[in-house]
């Protein structure tokens, strides 16, 4: 009588949790791609305008609110591409500027206008002008704690650097990943952007 091998372990594993794995290479490959090609070039080839956050930090659970007080879960943000600002609900002109130049940036995108969100994080709770509101309808408006997001948030290492200066991207697996300067310039914000969004096909 001729004695059946069993097949080895490892094989019968890889049978048994192929799909599984063929399901995460095809959500995480794109992320990587567009890390690899947007950030691991050699110095001379790199373009990007905004700072890379490293190490990577995750979305964490923020304390999230609505303005009418309903809780938002921080998960619920991901999906998109979020270009993120943190401002009281005053909105002085650095504050509308900030809004206005997320709006122009993410319309520059053109067709991938929809994968790009923008979220004001408002760290008080100071009512915001209905002329604001209406002016960047289509803004996430939420209000936060200070404190997290101090701690979620890197800032540069430079006097005077508050949580009021930059925009932030988030991409749309949740990890924090580029930080644009106080007073940034849209045009080569939406360079950063689009260069992204082409590399990239989640969100």
């Amino acid at each position: 009588m001729t004695e059946t091998v069993p097949a080895s372990r490892p094989a019968s594993h890889w049978r048994r949790y192929r799909t599984l794995y063929l399901l995460l290479a095809v959500c995480v490959a794109p992320v990587l791609a567009s890390y690899t090609a947007y950030y691991l070039l050699p110095p001379s080839g790199r373009t990007n305008y905004g700072t890379l956050v490293e190490p990577q930090r995750p979305l964490p659970a923020l304390s999230l609110r609505r303005l009418d007080g309903t809780a938002v879960q921080a998960a619920s943000l991901r999906g998109s591409w979020l270009m993120v600002q943190v401002d009281g609900g005053a909105c002085d002109a650095a504050c509308e500027q900030k809004l206005w130049k997320m709006r122009q940036v993410r319309l520059t995108t053109g067709k991938d206008a929809d994968r790009v969100q923008r979220l004001w994080l408002i760290v008080d709770e100071a009512p915001l002008a209905t002329l604001v509101m209406r002016e960047y309808d289509g803004t996430l408006f939420l209000r936060a704690r200070a404190d997290e997001l101090a701690a979620f948030l890197p800032l540069p290492a430079e006097p005077g650097a508050g949580l009021a200066g930059p925009i932030w991207l988030i991409d749309p697996l949740g990890n924090l990943m580029l930080r644009w300067p106080k007073d940034a310039d849209p045009s080569r914000m939406k360079k950063d952007l689009i260069k992204l969004l082409k590399t990239s096909k989640i969100g």
